[in-house]
């Protein structure tokens, strides 16, 4: 529910202070053709990760019951490619519509995300005894870095 309404202030926010600015917004093309990238990107990773889990996608923060844990695609870098893809969209869509209100939301999605994938976490490491290992290897929202 909190992430629903997040996505929500996320979208009205970039809409409203976007249509407050003028067309480009105020942060001129740089910030906008980084913020399209962005939402490209993140959209596309998460969109990827979602296809690599297939029926095994849960709403629920824990595995589906008999589920293996994957560890291939975008799952091989990272713990939480939808998550990921999801936080980068959001920032993209604060640069591209020039709103520091979208931005701000997108790291309260990002502080979301971090304390859901711990309870997520905990359930894999209960349901798939590999998941441990995984875990030690792999960075939880960017590649080599955290």
């Amino acid at each position: 529910m909190a992430q629903g309404i997040l996505f929500v202030v996320i979208a009205a926010a970039g809409l409203w202070d976007g249509s407050h600015q003028g067309a480009g917004g105020s942060w001129g093309p740089i910030a906008m053709s980084l913020g399209v990238v962005a939402v490209v990107l993140g959209g596309a990773l998460a969109t990827w990760a979602v296809w690599i889990l297939g029926a095994r996608l849960s709403p629920f923060p824990r595995p589906v019951p008999g589920a293996p844990l994957i560890q291939s695609g975008a799952y091989r870098l990272i713990r939480h490619p939808i998550y990921s893809g999801l936080i980068l969209a959001a920032i993209g869509w604060g640069l591209a519509t020039s709103s520091l209100l979208a931005i701000g939301a997108a790291f309260l999605l990002f502080a979301l995300f971090a304390g859901k994938s711990h309870v997520e976490e905990a359930s894999l490491r209960t349901a798939l005894p590999e998941y441990a290992a995984y875990e030690a290897r792999t960075k939880r929202f960017i590649p080599w870095v955290y």
